[in-house]
């Protein structure tokens, strides 16, 4: 069983930025994809980005050039960088890894733009 704790999300104005971080309960080695996704009320889960172990990463077309997706092996840890930030970023935020083809999620945090 993975653990995932993510930390980080809170109120911000419009053009801010925000720093993600989900600790990891296991060898980052062991997984296969992290990722973050977002869920907005009455809206579905969506993918925000993902990175690989090899390091190769993917975004959601609304946070490409904004968000840059980042993991530390040794600290057991992916992170979300999170510039410009818009309104339309609020939502919450979950960490997600999958270990050996069973994806594993978070609680999630609360991201919240102001305009």
């Amino acid at each position: 069983q993975v653990q995932l704790v993510e930390s980080g999300g809170g109120l911000v104005q419009a053009g801010g930025s925000l720093r993600l971080s989900c600790a990891v309960s296991t060898s980052i080695f062991s997984l296969n994809t992290m990722g973050w996704y977002r869920q907005a009320p009455g809206k579905e889960r969506e993918l925000v980005a993902t990175i690989t172990r090899g390091g190769s990463t993917d975004y959601g077309d609304s946070v490409k050039g904004r968000f840059t997706i980042s993991a530390d092996i040794s600290k057991k840890a992916v992170y979300l960088q999170m510039n410009s930030l818009k309104p339309s970023d609020t939502a919450v935020y979950y960490c997600n890894v999958d270990l050996y083809g069973s994806p594993h999620w978070g609680q999630g945090t609360q991201v919240t733009v102001s305009s």
